[in-house]
């Protein structure tokens, strides 16, 4: 049996990297999936998804706009008669910003995509997952919001508070059948990584460092962070929520 069958996902971020991994992993489980992304490359990762058979659709989507998610909900229940998942998983890295001259802008611009985006997305996908008898939420934490790096401030407090609010939201919704848990991926070999070790003066070498700070030796596979969602969206973690489940080789660990 497939395990998700019958169920309705939205995956934002969904373009590349794990969103997209995560959308076809549970497209080939029986979801059907709402992809979102500001890159209109989503398109064509919907379209390679829909021409094996499953269902799956794409939209534009902001998720700091308040706009954007009502239409994203409206949409996923319109084309597929309900929500059951939610996969809040875009977000940016940022770049390197010391905190003696961090702008606010840039501050701004990564807390408001990364953690101001998850809660307009369970404030919009909530009432719909509710009126649907339940469901189960996977927001894309990071092992940055468990432990610090220097010169990622915003990026681990974004993080960090992705991991807080989904606690209280997992309190909240129990009564109403919606489990709410957060995943927290350690260095992940997606688009976002490269470009970022790209943009590094030391790139190379600091690839070099950060695998070795993995215990397992080397970057994780996007297949391997989506088979951790599918686990907590499908009814086999139905005991599981407020929960952080860490995927990370071995980093926090130490």
């Amino acid at each position: 049996m497939a395990r998700l069958a019958g169920k309705v996902a939205i995956v934002t971020g969904a373009a590349s990297g794990l969103g997209a991994a995560t959308a076809r992993r549970m497209a080939q489980e029986g979801a059907a999936v709402l992809l979102t992304d500001r890159d209109i490359g989503g398109e064509d990762v919907a379209a390679s998804i829909a021409a094996t058979g499953a269902r799956a659709a794409f939209r534009l989507h902001d998720v700091t706009s308040h706009p954007d998610w009502a239409a994203a909900v409206h949409h996923a229940v319109d084309d597929f008669g309900r929500l059951d998942i939610l996969v809040n998983n875009a977000g940016v890295a940022g770049g390197r910003h010391s905190l003696m001259d961090h702008s606010y802008d840039a501050w701004r611009e990564i807390v408001a995509i990364n953690l101001d985006g998850v809660f307009l997305g369970l404030r919009h996908a909530g009432p719909a997952m509710a009126a649907g008898g339940g469901g189960s939420v996977i927001n894309l934490s990071s092992i940055l919001g468990k432990v610090g790096m220097a010169g990622a401030a915003a990026y681990c407090a974004s993080k960090g508070g992705v991991t807080m609010l989904t606690k209280a939201a997992a309190l909240e919704w129990a009564p109403l059948g919606i489990r709410v848990n957060s995943l927290h991926p350690g260095f992940i070999d997606t688009p976002m990584v490269a470009n970022a070790l790209h943009e590094a003066e030391n790139g190379n070498e600091m690839r070099q460092l950060l695998i070795a700070a993995h215990p397992l030796g080397r970057f994780g596979r996007p297949p391997e962070i989506a088979d951790a969602i599918l686990f907590l969206a499908s009814d086999e973690s139905s005991f599981i929520t407020g929960a952080e489940l860490v995927v990370d080789g071995g980093f926090t660990a130490q």
